[in-house]
């Protein structure tokens, strides 16, 4: 009996050892106005690993910070060519894409998160994006959600950072995410996960609120709310400026 006491403890140590590894997290802002001349913002991500242990031996370390935007149901279509045209030939709807999402990491993304972890915590971009429905439209679902994936690329709302992320002493790190200018309002959840031998360890959450604010944010609920009169109001506004620029060019031509 002893002699299996002593064994559970032997095993047992290293995993809590490893388990009294948690995040503390600090963002510069945790909150994103959009106003008019808004062109994007840049937020500071750090914090530092908290421990009960010394710092355990073997593997070093490696941080994993997401961040994503709100999902979206969208449709993606399958364009050929078909006699000199293109024409829409397959569409699927994919449940859910992020608006923006970017992962960071202190190494190689596939050194510092097995595949299996990857899968299980949806932290790579191609698990981040809701395929599940898509299975039973199309034979090739992943072939549309790698075309959701590559077009985001090129709009800057994806990305993936490899080694953006500095590790100091297995205990502070910190890293920078830009935040571009086409963002959608929501809440933003980023995500921190602290790996060894590919493994999580730890991991934390929080939110960075994205807002329109001032005129923004009142032209955006009353399309929303009151989408006659934000019809009415956008016409007005559009016979008003053409009646002022064509009054304009009047006065110009008379001066002359």
């Amino acid at each position: 009996m002893r002699r299996l006491l002593i064994s559970l403890a032997l095993l047992i140590a290293p995993l809590t050892a490893t388990a009294n590894e948690e995040v503390v997290l600090g963002l510069s802002q945790n909150r994103v106005a959009i106003t008019a001349n808004f062109d994007g913002s840049e937020i500071l991500v750090f914090g530092a690993v908290k421990r009960e242990t010394q710092i355990p031996d073997g593997d070093p370390l490696e941080v994993v910070i997401a961040i994503s935007g709100p999902k979206e149901k969208i449709t993606v279509r399958r364009k050929e060519k078909r006699f000199g045209i293109w024409v829409n030939t397959e569409s699927v709807t994919i449940d859910g894409a992020p608006s923006f999402y970017t992962v960071a990491t202190s190494g190689p993304l596939r050194d510092v998160l097995t595949a299996q972890e990857d899968k299980l915590s949806r932290v790579s971009i191609e698990n981040a994006i809701d395929v599940i429905s898509a299975h039973f439209q199309s034979d090739h679902p992943i072939d549309f959600a790698q075309a959701v994936s590559r077009i985001r690329t090129d709009n800057g709302l994806y990305s993936v950072q490899e080694g953006a992320i500095e590790v100091a002493e297995q205990t502070l790190f910190r890293t920078s995410v830009a935040m571009p200018a086409n963002l959608t309002e929501g809440d933003y959840s980023a995500r921190v996960f602290l790996t060894r031998s590919g493994k999580i360890v730890s991991e934390h959450e929080t939110t960075i609120d994205v807002r329109k604010v001032g005129l923004e944010r009142f032209l955006f609920n009353l399309s929303r709310q009151q989408p006659l009169i934000y019809g009415l109001l956008s016409l007005a506004i559009a016979i008003v400026a053409g009646w002022g620029a064509s009054a304009f060019f009047r006065v110009i031509r008379q001066v002359r």
